[in-house]
């Protein structure tokens, strides 16, 4: 099993679960972060007052996958949040060693 964990321009957000929806990938946990990279921040006007945002709201989404689907959810969220422009964001994966559903201590695959 893999964890992807995506962070993506929060505007995004509608078009990444709807293309992962399209493909079959229903499950996910997506949080509001802040963050910056590359992009450094950028400068904003308050009551006449210059001042620096350094860091920016981005979104999380996690997935865990059975390794077979990884692929497919990668290209898919590569393919839906990309806008070509600084700050589209990036994608980790990780090895997983175990998930257990609670509610019925369904373990490894038949968990997720």
């Amino acid at each position: 099993m893999k964890k992807i964990e995506a962070i993506v321009k929060p505007f995004k957000l509608d078009d990444v679960r709807e293309a992962l929806a399209d493909v079959g990938i229903a499950g996910m946990t997506v949080t509001e972060v802040k963050g910056f990279g590359r992009q450094k921040g950028h400068t904003e006007l308050y009551r006449g007052a210059e001042y620096q945002v350094d860091f920016l709201p981005k979104v999380k989404i996690e997935i865990v996958l059975d390794d077979e689907r990884v692929d497919l959810a990668v290209e898919t969220i590569l393919k839906s949040a990309k806008t070509g422009k600084i700050g589209d964001g990036k994608i980790f994966i990780y090895s997983v060693e175990e998930a257990i559903r609670i509610r019925t201590s369904e373990q490894g695959d038949e968990a997720i």
